[in-house]
């Protein structure tokens, strides 16, 4: 899959195809049905099939004091979308200037004259342009003057009756279900990051810690999580049980929040290594303890805890 960053001087070999428009945060269950929509599109036409996204996240121009807001940053977003099959991922850089653009204007610029598309597949609450002035039927309206087709995805329910939506999975993680978020996301829900050294506490009482800085991610519920962990093993990822704390660590008076890592069984050396977080099941809340003896015992019956959640999932 090619990854390309601006709809000007978009490549001829990848025009004329079908492209499902989105902001895709999170790459869904619901989003992964319009853009199987526009693959089945573009294999009926023979033509080229890409997602066309947009980095940052708007709302991190329109809100910058929204922080800690993304299921998935740029980089987990291109693995997710680059899994599917595709020909490509336009991440348009969306700034001022981009945002400027009238819904008459992103249809004209963007999508006639960049990328020269011949189907545009779209979710039914899709908005568009300045002031998100655009919704799809203008788009309908614009595509019949200007010779595309439009598809437009209905509403995709869960088990449950509830719509698929990165609001709601913000919700579950942010109340303590990755459970429920894994269940919208088709995954378990992942943080990825660079380990970095810590106060190394935990070498000291028998249980050593990766630890990984959120940064744009959204923030979980804080607290004991159930986790698997990847490994980069030279292009492939090894998969490993773990228990993690994500949160302030009030036992040491710590004010920023950190995702501590410990993998069972495991020895060797992941500083500077990127390691994949995924969120299986969540254990307890965050708490103090009043010494290192204490929280040992609490360690130690959250990885009995954890190795049975992991072990009911396995299990299904």
């Amino acid at each position: 899959m090619r990854i390309l960053r601006h709809y000007v001087e978009f490549p001829a070999e990848l025009r004329g195809g079908a492209v499902a428009l989105g902001n895709f945060d999170g790459v869904h269950l619901g989003h992964q049905t319009v853009i199987g929509a526009a693959q089945r599109l573009a294999n009926a036409h023979g033509g080229a099939c890409g997602v066309m996204s947009f980095e940052p996240h708007p709302r991190e121009l329109f809100s910058p004091s929204s922080v800690n807001y993304r299921l998935t940053p740029f980089r987990i977003k291109a693995r997710l979308i680059g899994s599917l099959g595709l020909d490509f991922l336009l991440m348009q850089r969306f700034d001022r200037e981009f945002a400027s653009h009238t819904a008459i204007e992103f249809v004209e610029k963007v999508l006639v004259a960049g990328l020269g598309v011949r189907h545009v597949v779209v979710g039914y609450d899709y908005v568009f342009g300045k002031g998100r002035g655009g919704n799809v039927e203008l788009l309908r309206d614009l595509a019949g003057k200007s010779g595309f087709d439009v598809t437009c995805v209905d509403p995709v329910e869960a088990d449950d009756g509830a719509l698929y939506s990165s609001t709601r999975i913000r919700e579950a993680l942010t109340a303590g279900r990755p459970r429920e978020a894994a269940r919208l996301l088709g995954r378990f829900w992942e943080i990825e990051g660079r380990v970095e050294h810590g106060d190394e506490r935990g070498r000291t009482i028998g249980f050593p810690t990766a630890n990984v800085e959120l940064a744009e991610y959204l923030h979980p519920a804080t607290g004991v999580y159930a986790v698997i962990a990847g490994i980069d093993r030279g292009g492939d990822t090894e998969w490993l049980p773990g228990v993690a704390n994500f949160g302030k660590r009030p036992t040491f008076d710590k004010q920023d929040v950190l995702l501590e890592v410990h993998l069972f069984d495991f020895t060797g050396d992941l500083y500077g290594r990127h390691l994949r977080v995924g969120l299986v099941d969540y254990l307890r809340p965050e708490r103090k303890f009043s010494g290192l003896d204490e929280l040992k015992t609490q360690i130690e019956e959250d990885c009995r805890a954890a190795r049975k959640a992991l072990a009911a999932v396995q299990a299904r």
